[in-house]
């Protein structure tokens, strides 16, 4: 497992390092998160066939969902980055760093490289699972990951219908998962990562190297909620909404789908 995390690490290092260049020759940065998308689908995939000498069947279902997501999520931001202007976050850093924005860029960008390849042990673990047998909690966690991945493109789509109209400039997504949560983009990707350790765990103790399988969603979660995900773009929102974001953030779940407050 090691050497297959370390040639992970590598990989991303090296993708992570073209995306630095590629947003440098494009002056857009929101093209990084779309090499990261598909930098770590195509890890991911080779790490899950990989790691499953013991039930081939194992690596195939995850290398697919590992690929369906890394697909479906890259796609999407792509299509936004090449129809949009630059993602928020990053102008945000570009004006936050000044003159030293690219060199700073280039080893925030390789801290993501090293994300990617923590995130990889939860696919290791998965897919490395001895267990010939399709338990039932198997089907769960096939289950969970691909109601993530809808998760997410219909959080996605109903945010993109809601900007598509020229009646809601200005104003804040409330419809659909979107008054439900604030992040629900955000939240069905962690629960995408939740997903792995539910195939990787042997609760009765005899895979106990599955149990790192966890990792995963414990550092999507961290990353989304408290570091380069919620705090930037509600930064962002508060500045550009004021009161109208108060409120609607006094209303709605910051990440977990609740049903809305009413407001005080």
């Amino acid at each position: 497992m090691i050497i297959l995390l370390l040639a992970a690490l590598g990989a991303m290092a090296i993708i992570m390092a073209g995306a630095w260049a590629l947003q440098r020759a494009t002056a857009n940065a929101g093209w990084i998160d779309v090499i990261w998308t598909f930098g770590t689908g195509l890890v991911g995939v080779g790490l899950a066939l990989a790691a499953s000498d013991h039930v081939p069947w194992r690596g195939y279902v995850i290398a697919a969902m590992v690929a369906l997501w890394s697909v479906r999520l890259g796609l999407h931001i792509a299509f936004r980055v090449a129809h949009g202007p630059e993602d928020a976050r990053y102008t945000a850093l570009r004006e936050t760093w000044g003159a030293g924005f690219q060199g700073r860029l280039f080893w925030f960008l390789e801290i993501q490289a090293v994300a990617a390849a923590l995130l990889g042990i939860a696919i290791v673990t998965a897919a490395d699972n001895p267990d010939p047998a399709l338990r039932p909690i198997d089907l769960i966690g096939i289950a969970t990951l691909f109601i993530a991945i809808f998760g997410e493109a219909l959080a996605d789509e109903q945010l993109r219908r809601f900007k598509s109209d020229p009646a809601n400039r200005g104003k804040i997504c409330n419809a659909g998962l979107w008054g439900w949560s604030r992040h629900p983009n955000y939240f069905f990707e962690w629960l995408g990562w939740a997903g792995y350790p539910l195939l990787a765990i042997h609760w009765d103790g005899t895979y106990l190297v599955g149990f790192l399988s966890l990792i995963g969603p414990i550092l999507m979660y961290a990353i989304l909620v408290y570091g380069s995900g919620i705090p930037y773009v509600e930064r962002q929102m508060a500045q550009s909404r004021g009161a109208a974001f108060q409120d609607y953030a006094a209303r709605t779940s910051a990440f977990f789908p609740l049903p809305p407050r009413k407001s005080p």
